[in-house]
């Protein structure tokens, strides 16, 4: 809660109120800060606003600086970024050289290009105007396009154009090819344009022009960046007017994703060469102001390399972002200022109390509505390079990959730490659920956006609940997966397992078991000391619940005393719905026949914000709890699971596990938790660039543990899936509250459809080797945490090697004739108001449709 700081000076307490009730200043309360002369006082009420938005992170984004033309028609009397043609050896880079730019910066971690120019040269000189035809193209804003199409298309970098003064046309053309833009305003102040000030004889510097290119850029729904040159002779007051200009066209159209403060340079060779550079005191008080007039959620910049020796004092004026960093290329603009290098800006950075975080060049909450903000040709790479709250990507990794060494770094995460340096506010969150108090949607939310000692912690703390809870055991079963059909009717957006009459070609061919062959692999498995069979498939045209039913009297007549989990709500919902029964009265007939328990799969995420675009026809999020819940009131116990690390987001995450959470405090019918990380390789959104290349490590490990403490005490185990994340990242889930590690599998194939490369099957020794590597004690379990006989272990360690599958081909899988297709359209359920935040759109069908 806020309190009135003790502040000399009345007019910041003013502005200070108006924040603390969550309202931006009034027009005439910032107006009044251009006679603050109090610095100290508004660097003190500028960090604590900051502190509110941003906490305890500084960002910037690791970029290339592609000048693509230094040619410019205007005469602005402080640069030297701009030549004449006499200065310059090409009018234009090529486009081989702009690609060998990004290329190099790509390999250095670079995820953004920064075009940057001088303003329609062609209008002012012959020299540009020749190369342009030359190049084939009419304007310097088509060549710049069609450049940095080029570096979107075959280098995977984000391209930030600042391209000046536009109209509506070409802004339209730059928004397909950039995820973001920028202009500077510098000054809202026309008297520096009048004769012998700086912008004399630059018309694109007028401020009507540049506000209006400003506005342009709102209307078009593009993610901007604009800010003040400070110290070109304007007065305090014409820099206050300046930031509301500012301010009043993001109020309006609500693109403005950072406000940067620039310190005016003098520059050798300049008109402005022997003018007074702003003091750090005026670059401080100008900080302030900004971020008093925008309050806590603007991004405040101000370029690193300009107050190199004055970073710490630069953040305690209430900046939350360094900008753009080139590891690779000069700033242009100030060539004279080498950028710091990013080890030296994280340990300034982390002298003045924060953490220093990488960022793309589209910030998350625009990144998050990308539907809304960024062109369609621009998605894809976004997502290539996002994680869930649109931040970048740290390694290369994806669920069903090995691990390389940089991802092997970030799984040191769930070591110990220092506990000092955690907010206190995930400290209590911690502490309640630990009480087993349920947590918010904004609590578990704040879990999620754990990083750095906040992460360790988070981890730490779920580890040692998990002991508290389970001790140092950690359970696996002995089972084996029998997929009795790939061929599905359903349109999931993730699925690469099943087929469809437009998927026959993919991943193999499409299939469907005789009753035979499914009581074969049962009886293999028992004869290799299994306990369980876990049986799920694609949702076959021809399947009704009398199909799953003589599945389990098939299993059951030819081994009676193995368990059988299996039909994921998905299967039981369709089944019940193709018989005209109830699930109540579907779920008794499937306990009669043998039904031992469920798998809770086919939740992927309960939220139908996310559902409607990753599995459109499935079943809703009550539907899948009501199958859940009618189970567990007849007594079968069954799983729960998570598919994550899409097109979902943290939010939803939460969401997920309070259903979970509140269906499991009144059922106590969940056995288990299962996090399922998303494998990319070959999903259909994912081949259609709609989708993340799976969750980050940290995600995962957070997932993990998150879970563990959001669903204490109602769900005393969590899984962690050696399919996806192979052994390395299972011994780091041990250490993040994990305490089982499922199954052996014998059959696994839904994961390595989708593209894993760890096996079908981690035997008994297998599996405890890796938990005794993990320093914990191995036990072999039944489905129901009970302990198998000793008989049943015996065999599953004497164990022969699996007998040749035999997949039955089918000829033709098409509908069969007079029976309309179960199916039910999700929209976006009353519980789950409309975000400000949208989804990537997933496309009508997919390779996995059949009809």
């Amino acid at each position: 809660m806020y309190q009135k700081p003790t502040l000399r000076d009345n007019m910041i307490n003013e502005c200070m109120e108006q924040l603390a009730a969550r309202k931006l200043p009034t027009r005439e309360s910032v107006l009044r800060l251009a006679g603050c002369e109090d610095t100290k006082a508004l660097c003190t009420a500028a960090a604590q606003i900051r502190d509110r938005g941003y906490g305890s992170h500084v960002t910037y984004s690791r970029k290339v600086f592609i000048p693509l033309t230094q040619l410019c028609r205007d005469v602005c009397h402080y640069c030297t970024f701009a030549h004449s043609p006499k200065r310059v050896s090409s009018p234009y880079m090529s486009i081989e050289q702009v690609l060998n730019v990004a290329r190099a910066g790509a390999r250095m971690g670079c995820k953004e290009a920064l075009f940057t120019l001088g303003d329609k040269p062609e209008l002012r000189y012959a020299a540009a105007r020749d190369a342009l035809a030359e190049l084939g193209f009419a304007s310097t804003l088509e060549y710049l396009a069609h450049a940095a199409r080029a570096v979107l298309e075959e280098v995977g970098l984000l391209p930030h154009i600042n391209a000046g003064c536009m109209g509506d046309d070409e802004i339209a053309m730059l928004r397909n090819v950039s995820a973001s833009m920028g202009l500077m305003l510098e000054s809202g102040s026309e008297r520096l344009c009048a004769k012998g000030m700086p912008h004399y004889g630059s018309p694109d510097k007028v401020p009507r022009v540049r506000l209006d290119t400003i506005e342009r850029a709102g209307r078009a729904r593009i993610p901007f960046t604009s800010g003040l040159l400070i110290g070109i002779g304007e007065t305090r007051l014409e820099r206050v007017e300046s930031l509301l200009a500012l301010r009043e066209l993001h109020e309006r159209h609500g693109h403005i994703q950072e406000i940067i403060i620039q310190p005016f340079r003098a520059k050798e060779g300049t008109q402005m060469a022997h003018a007074p550079e702003p003091t750090l005191e005026e670059l401080q008080w100008s900080i302030a102001v900004a971020r008093l007039a925008f309050g806590p959620e603007m991004s405040i910049q101000s370029p690193p390399n300009l107050a190199a020796d004055t970073l710490g004092e630069v953040i305690d004026a209430g900046i939350n972002d360094w900008g753009g960093v080139s590891p690779l290329t000069p700033d242009f603009v100030n060539p004279e200022a080498p950028w710091p290098e990013v080890e030296r800006l994280a340990r300034e950075t982390a002298a003045a109390g924060k953490k220093l975080h990488e960022r793309l060049t589209v910030y998350p909450r625009y990144g998050s509505s990308a539907a809304d903000w960024i062109a369609a040709p621009l998605r894809g790479a976004l997502l290539k390079l996002s994680d869930a709250e649109g931040y970048p990507r740290v390694d290369s990794w994806s669920p069903g990959q090995p691990m390389s060494a940089s991802t092997s770094e970030h799984l040191a995460l769930t070591k110990p730490t220092n506990r000092t340096q955690v907010s206190h506010e995930l400290r209590d969150i911690v502490a309640a659920a630990r009480e087993g108090s349920e947590l918010s949607h904004e609590q578990i939310v704040q879990l999620f956006s754990a990083r750095d000692d906040n992460l360790a912690f988070v981890c730490e703390s779920a580890d040692e609940l998990r002991r508290a809870v389970v001790g140092d055991t950690v359970t696996y079963t002995v089972n084996r997966n029998i997929n009795y059909t790939n061929v599905c009717y359903f349109r999931c957006q993730f699925c690469a397992f099943s087929k469809g009459k437009h998927s026959e070609n993919l991943r193999g061919k499409p299939y469907d078991l005789p009753m035979e062959e499914i009581a074969r692999r049962a009886r293999e498995a028992w004869e290799r000391g299994a306990t369980e069979v876990c049986m799920q498939g694609g949702i076959h045209p021809s399947y009704t619940g009398q199909t799953y039913l003589n599945i389990l009297r098939a299993v059951k007549e030819c081994v009676p005393h193995i368990h059988v989990h299996a039909f994921s709500p998905l299967e039981v919902w369709q089944g019940a719905k193709t018989l005209g029964i109830t699930l109540r009265e579907f779920l008794i007939e499937l306990k009669q026949a043998g039904l031992g328990t469920l798998p809770g799969t086919a939740a992927e995420i309960l939220d139908d914000e996310v559902r409607q675009h990753l599995c459109p026809d499935k079943i809703r999020t009550d539907e899948w709890l009501e199958v859940m819940a009618t189970a567990h009131d007849l007594g079968l116990k069954t799983t729960s699971t998570i598919m994550f690390g899409h097109i979902d987001r943290p939010e939803h995450w939460a969401r997920h596990l309070l259903h979970i959470r509140k269906l499991a405090a009144r059922s106590g019918g969940f056995t288990e938790f299962v996090p399922l990380p998303f494998v990319p390789m070959e999903a259909p959104m994912s081949l259609k660039g709609r989708a993340r290349p799976g969750p980050t490590i940290r995600e995962v490990l957070l997932m993990h543990a998150v879970a563990r403490l959001a669903l204490h005490p109602h769900i005393p185990n969590i899984q962690t899936s050696w399919a996806k994340l192979g052994k390395q990242g299972v011994l780091s889930m041990l250490q993040a509250g994990a305490n089982d590690l499922g199954g052996t599998l014998m059959n696994e194939s839904i994961t390595r459809a989708a593209g894993s490369v760890h096996g079908q099957e981690l035997a008994p020794n297998e599996m405890e080797e890796l938990i005794r590597a993990a320093g914990r004690i191995p036990r072999q379990r039944t489905t129901l945490y009970g302990d198998p006989s000793d008989e049943r272990v015996r065999a599953s360690f004497a164990a022969r090697p699996l007998e040749p599958l035999a997949d039955t081909p089918l000829a033709s899988h098409a509908r069969p004739a007079k029976r309309v297709l179960v199916r039910h359209v999700v929209t976006t359920a009353p519980e789950c108001p409309s975000s400000a935040r949208t989804l990537p759109q997933a496309a009508d069908t997919s390779p996995a449709s059949i009809d």
